[in-house]
């Protein structure tokens, strides 16, 4: 046991102190840590542990301090070079308003925050999004976005699968501009192929190819930065029976005629160059917007608004809030995760310059553009478009790399394009010295005078909603982000307690580098030798996450969860097909899977056979016997989750990964619940082949309201070669990439790399056991009011454990909705309704929470179990009681009160011991908001009574 008079880091992330977790482990049974283990974990899989370290972790070294740490990371962020990055390629500098640093990117009231699928307590975030996705809208003509995308690669590959879905066509042949970002081509090429798409590459500019193909994707401004009218390309291409995205760059945008204007099916790309930091790639928020026809195809989140039990105006997301859970096998897409607070900076950076600041930084950087080009022409060099936004290319035959060279003294990076071709992209942060730099590299000494004429054919209006005219000051951005804030419960108000989501303490230590420019301001297609700091910071969470799983290499380009299974997946694919074993695609999955499991197999080329499971939640070991005999031959993988997704260590988990082995087939753990195993078990020790890991739920990267995410995945062997590769990184080697970065969201790694460093062994295996122990203890307490559902052989759970309300709706009508927006009136989060199981509660107090807190929850619970009862006894009608009432907001107390409860139940429950977290809205209408889909800002005039 930790000291808890020593005041290590490890003491601040966890929760209970010494006295508290004597407690705990009191009511769970046991006598100490040690023993919960090997009461909890079993045997065959448990790693032994000496003096607290576990197995093959004494690679992580002593932890460090807080301040030792961050002085670490200094050194590491020191060694990078902070170079003026011309690099482009959907990667700019930009210049972050002050107010949206401090009060998003560093307040914990925004990035401790949950995903919004409890509406009533999300209502900022929710409005944020909405401003999103009206930016979006507005700035591509197209009718409907959906709140972001991973990155502006990932966009367009579910752009070429939306058109397939959306086009009458049947040819599987799909059209790419020659000029697209090659990053952006080959995430495509990656995805196309397991899906049986066939891509067919053109120069658009003269012409559609011959046959027929379902879909064309273009680019404005291309990769080589010329501009190109692509209405007549749109117009031949719909004459074909084919539909047609744009990858549109929103700051050109404001100049340029949008795409939806021209006829664009969809439009996809990245909000980066809107306030947020390049970060060595990421985490940046892709957007993809469609015309309202489309809008059921779109994938990911969509939020939508609707009317509250009041009929006032809010806001929720829309259509199928978590498709794959509904839709398994049968999903569009295995989005899970978005990029939350990336979306929300981006929006609130429109909004703090509106359509007017935002036109005014587009000419400028156009300008330098121009001042750049004329330059060039002056010295002789060739500039190769006439039509470009921000990116000159200039041909110098035999000489690129000399120039290059040359402008890197001067601190400059440019692109290489090929020995001819120098690519040069200006940006908000570009000047008139950067320009005269890059000439000078050029060979040019002449001052050149360049006033550019106004660029752009644009007419239409855009951001004309008050959300982006009203907040042009600090005091009026500071009062909107705060008031904002206050609508929503995030960790730094109140315990979230969601099973399968790991919401724990996100510390502030782990926090501070995100901002700093050593690791901010990096391209992520700079030199090499400008990032060996980053490098290393990646290199020690590859080998430091090695040594957690027992696997023998960690790719960290995954972008998410999802991206990480499909990135595992594909790695078995291609390790198949490299073996000549093309017959092998089914991959089996349990029915108790996360939903993306089964998205993500079939993105993956493969075919979903679905394993049942027992009454106690476990795999039902005959039944995968049965499946595995069946198809043998043709078996690719299994999908297992463990812990399982039911909470609990299954015992047979190494006969389930010795059956497939058996039959030639590979593993795949899903390690969304690997909170429970770090310090005690290893998947790569105990079968597995392949898992990939949320950094944002067991490495403490904070979900930021449903993103950012990182899934890396680690594989064993003779999987390495499969790892995601990438074509502006040869060093990866590897297959195709499935993010647009290197090394994905690289900016929020130091995150991770602080946890674990300041962690150390001891300290990761002590909140793993913590976790277990305050899951079994909240699963105790509760047990007699709302049943466990499932446990493991010593009656233990995991780290998680599902409450059954089922009975209690039988009997009394109360559902597990109702319990969950009362919790709302109590000031906590729900738990996660209804899955795996519908009609119940997943329980996940994670380590950080102490007795305290989780004694509330508890008592909470109780007291609402007591509501259920009065109910069940007729005291209150089913139909109008507090929890069908719930959630209550100061509003409603004023109104005419015909209720049977009082107004005190409704709002200061018994229980409640804290300030009072009041709901801004009342129980949302969900079924209205789907029925009447409006996606973007309505007028002012909707929201008045």
């Amino acid at each position: 046991m930790i000291d808890a008079r020593s005041h290590s880091f490890a003491d601040r992330h966890v929760g209970p102190d010494e006295g508290e977790l004597a407690r705990i482990l009191d009511v769970v049974g046991v006598a100490s840590l040690d023993e919960l283990a090997t009461k909890a974990v079993p045997a065959s899989i448990l790693d032994p542990a000496v003096g607290g370290v576990a197995a093959g972790l004494d690679a992580l070294g002593e932890p460090l301090s807080e301040h030792e740490a961050l002085a670490a990371l200094t050194q590491l962020a020191g060694r990078n070079t902070t170079a003026v990055s011309m690099i482009g390629l959907g990667y700019y500098d930009t210049l972050t308003p002050p107010v949206l640093v401090r009060n998003i990117l560093e307040n914990p009231a925004w990035y401790t925050a949950y995903t919004p699928y409890q509406p009533e307590i999300s209502q900022g975030r929710l409005e944020a999004l909405l401003n999103f996705q009206t930016m979006i809208a507005d700035l591509t003509g197209m009718e409907i976005a959906n709140s972001s995308m991973l990155d502006e690669g990932t966009a367009a590959a579910e752009a070429m699968t939306l058109l397939r879905r959306a086009s009458r066509s049947k040819s599987p042949r799909f059209v790419i501009d020659t000029d697209l970002f090659p990053q952006t081509r080959a995430i495509v090429v990656t995805r196309a192929e397991p899906l049986g798409i066939e891509i067919v590459e053109a120069d658009l500019t003269q012409g559609l190819p011959d046959g027929d193909f379902f879909g064309v994707l273009a680019q404005v401004p291309g990769a080589s930065g010329r501009v190109v009218d692509h209405a007549a390309t749109i117009a031949a291409a719909h004459d074909r029976g084919a539909l047609v995205a744009v990858g549109a760059d929103l700051l050109a945008l404001t100049l340029l005629t949008p795409p939806g204007e021209l006829g664009a099916d969809a439009c996809f790309g990245t909000t980066q160059r809107f306030g947020v930091p390049m970060g060595f790639g990421g985490p940046h928020a892709g957007y993809l917007a469609v015309h309202t026809k489309h809008a059921r195809q779109l994938p990911g989140r969509l939020v939508g608004l609707s009317v509250d039990a009041d009929g006032d105006k809010a806001y929720r997301l829309a259509l199928q809030t978590r498709e794959q859970h509904i839709r398994r096998e049968k999903a569009t897409s295995n989005i899970c995760t978005a990029q939350v607070l990336l979306a929300v900076v981006a929006a609130m950076y429109a909004s703090y310059h509106g359509a007017e600041g935002l036109t005014a930084i587009a000419q400028r950087v156009h300008g330098h553009a121009e001042r750049l080009a004329a330059g060039l022409r002056a010295a002789g060099v060739d500039v190769v478009h006439e039509n470009f936004f921000d990116t000159v290319l200039a041909k110098v035959p035999g000489r690129a790399a000399d120039v290059v060279e040359r402008a890197k003294a001067w601190n400059v990076n440019l692109r290489l394009v090929d020995a001819d071709h120098v690519g040069i992209a200006c940006d908000e942060a570009t000047t008139d010295a950067h320009v005269d730099s890059v000439l000078a590299a050029f060979g040019s000494t002449a001052t050149v005078e360049c006033t550019p004429a106004p660029f752009g054919n644009r007419t239409s209006a855009f951001l004309q909603h008050e959300s982006f005219t009203k907040y042009r000051t600090e005091t009026a951005m500071l009062r909107y982000l705060r008031a904002l804030s206050d609508k929503d419960i995030a960790l730094d108000r109140s315990m979230i307690p969601l099973g399968s989501c790991t919401m724990k303490l996100n510390a502030t230590a782990e926090m501070e580098p995100i901002t700093w420019p050593g690791f901010s301001k990096l391209h992520p297609f700079a030199p090499v030798a400008d990032a060996p700091g980053m490098l290393q910071v990646i290199s020690d969470l590859q080998d430091w996450l090695v040594a957690i799983t027992g696997y023998d290499a960690v790719s960290l380009q995954p972008n998410a969860g999802s991206q990480g299974e499909y990135a595992g997946l594909l790695a078995i694919r291609n390790y198949h097909l490299s073996r000549g074993d093309d017959h092998r695609t089914v991959c089996l999955i349990p029915s108790s899977a996360h939903g993306t499991n089964a998205a993500s197999a079939v993105m993956a080329g493969m075919r979903v056979v679905v394993v049942a499971c027992r009454e106690n939640g476990d795999v039902d070991v005959d039944d995968l016997r049965a499946k595995v005999a069946e198809h043998a031959a043709e078996l690719s993988a299994i999908m297992i989750t463990y812990p399982s997704t039911h909470g609990v260590y299954e015992h047979e988990v190494g006969e389930i990964c010795a059956a497939v082995h058996d039959a030639g087939g590979q593993v795949y753990v899903d390690g969304a619940n690997l909170n429970a195993l770090v310090g005690l078990a290893r998947p790569g020790r105990f079968g597995g082949d392949v898992s990939h890991l949320n950094l944002h739920k067991t490495f403490c990267i904070p979900h930021g309201g449903g993103g950012p995410g990182v899934g890396p995945i680690g594989v064993r062997s003779h999987l390495v070669p499969f790892l995601p590769g990438h074509p502006m990184a040869p060093e990866l080697g590897g297959s195709g990439p499935v993010s647009a970065a290197p090394y994905g969201s690289a900016s929020i790694l130091p995150i991770t790399w602080t946890y674990i460093a300041m962690m150390g062994a001891r300290g990761l295996r002590h909140a793993s056991l913590t976790a277990i122990a305050s899951a079994n203890y909240i699963a105790r307490r509760l047990d007699e009011y709302f049943p466990v559902l499932y446990t493991g052989e010593n009656g233990m759970v995991a780290h998680e454990c599902i409450l059954d309300l089922r009975p209690l709706t039988k009997e009394t009508g109360v559902t597990v909705d109702d319990v969950a927006k009362r919790l709302a009136d109590y000031g906590f989060h729900a738990p996660t309704m209804s899955f795996p199981v519908s009609g119940t509660l997943m329980v996940e107090p994670t380590e950080s929470e102490n007795l305290d807190e989780i004694d509330r929850f508890i008592d909470a619970m109780i007291a609402i179990r007591g509501e259920i009862d009065r109910v069940g006894a007729g005291e209150w009608p089913v139909d109008d009681n507090p929890l069908r009432g719930a959630p209550h907001t100061a509003r409603c107390l004023v109104a005419e009160w015909n209720h049977p409860y009082s107004r005190e139940i409704a709002v200061y429950p018994a229980g409640l011991d804290r300030p009072k977290v009041w709901p801004s809205v009342r129980r949302i209408d969900g079924a209205h908001g789907d029925r009447n889909l409006v996606c973007s800002c309505p007028p002012i005039e909707a929201f008045t009574s």
